[in-house]
């Protein structure tokens, strides 16, 4: 089954874990073959937000809609066989550390 793991961070003042643990989680991810995708993104200042009301009209605002300290940084796609096996690599995550991973199933219909 398919899991999504968002890596919500704080700000990078605040960071624990090196780029050096990231790479390292990385390539424990791929090498175990549970690695499916995923991206970091790119800072929060280059997000753009789009809502559309009931009329249809769409509002387009710079930044992200709600005020937050932690924001999406990242995701990993994983397939592994069940939940508990999803939340034994969140727990790994480097993101753990420095604010939270979100863990979800994929929806393939």
């Amino acid at each position: 089954m398919k899991y999504m793991l968002m890596i919500y961070a704080g700000s990078a003042d605040e960071a624990q874990c090196t780029f050096e643990d990231w790479v390292a989680y990385d390539k424990t991810v791929k090498d175990a073959g549970v690695f499916v995708s995923g991206h970091t993104l790119k800072d929060l200042t280059t997000a753009t937000t789009v809502q559309v009301d009931a009329a249809g009209e769409a509002t387009v605002t710079d930044g992200p809609y709600a005020e937050t300290r932690e924001v999406l940084g990242g995701y990993y796609i994983i397939d592994v066989p069940d939940l508990d096996v999803a939340l034994d690599w969140a727990r790994r995550c480097p993101g753990a550390r420095d604010g939270a991973v979100v863990v979800r199933p994929v929806a393939e219909f």
